[in-house]
C-alpha cells in the first residue's frame, strides 16, 4: 500500500468525519513524523482530506455543495481547549456565555475559554482568524464541577455584562442554576476562591441570600 493511503487507512479509522484532527496527535505505525506531514499535505491536495488552520485537519463529511463539509470553530475548540481525553477540562465563559443564557445580546468575535490547558492566567490565540481567549480558572475543572465554575465565572462579571436586570434576570439565573441542577451549596464550595467582588455582584442579581456567607 502506498504510504499516502497508508495514512488515510489511518486517519480513516481513528477519527470520524468532520472530527478535528490534531497533527501533534498523529501517529502512524511505520511512517516517520516528517512522511506524515508530507502526507498530510498529498491528501489535502487531492480533497480526501480539507485543512481547518495551521495543524488542524478533518475527514471532510459528502454534502451537496461543491465544496463540500466545513469544520466549525465549536469543534476544534471542544476538543483542542474542553475536552482531555474522555473528560471535561474547560468550558466557554465570558459575553458569549451570557449571550447563550439569554441575558445579553451582544455576540462577540472573541472566544474566551477558560481551560486547565491554559499555562498562563491570560493568554490569546488564533484559530482560523478568530481570537481566542484562554483563561486559568481558579479552580482546577472536571466533570463534576464544571457547570459550577462556569456560572460562577459569569457571576464574577454579571453586573458588566448583563443586559437583563432585577427578578427577570434572577429567575433568569435561577431558571439555569435548576436546568443544570447547580445548588446553592456547590456554589458556596467555591466561592473562597473567587474575587470577593463576587458577593456583591450575588447581592446586586438576588442569588446572595441562598448562599451563607
Amino acid at each position: 500500500m502506498a504510504q499516502i493511503d497508508t495514512v488515510y487507512e489511518y486517519l480513516r479509522q481513528n477519527y470520524s468525519e468532520n472530527e478535528p484532527i490534531f497533527l501533534s496527535d498523529i501517529s502512524v505505525p511505520g511512517v516517520k513524523d516528517v512522511s506524515v506531514r508530507q502526507q498530510l499535505k498529498k491528501l489535502t491536495e487531492d480533497g480526501r482530506l480539507k485543512r481547518f488552520d495551521t495543524g488542524i485537519y478533518y475527514l471532510p463529511k459528502k454534502s451537496i455543495f461543491r465544496s463540500g463539509s466545513t469544520l466549525s470553530v465549536e469543534e476544534v475548540i471542544k476538543k483542542k481547549y474542553l475536552m482531555d481525553g474522555a473528560g471535561r477540562c474547560g468550558y466557554i465563559g465570558g459575553m458569549l456565555f451570557a449571550n447563550q443564557l439569554g441575558i445579553t445580546t451582544q455576540v462577540p468575535m472573541v472566544y474566551e475559554v477558560y481551560t486547565n490547558k491554559a499555562t498562563t492566567e491570560y493568554r490569546e490565540t488564533q484559530l482560523a482568524n478568530l481570537r481566542v481567549i484562554l483563561k486559568k480558572p481558579y479552580v482546577t475543572i472536571d466533570e463534576q464541577n464544571a457547570n459550577t465554575l462556569q456560572f460562577l465565572d459569569l457571576l464574577k462579571e454579571i453586573v458588566d455584562i448583563s443586559e437583563l436586570d432585577g427578578t427577570e434576570l434572577t429567575d433568569r439565573l435561577v431558571g439555569y442554576m435548576k436546568k443544570k441542577r447547580i445548588g446553592f451549596d456547590s456554589l458556596r464550595k467555591y466561592l473562597s476562591y473567587y474575587p470577593e467582588r463576587i458577593y456583591k455582584n450575588m447581592y446586586e442579581v438576588g442569588l446572595l441570600n441562598g448562599v451563607s456567607t
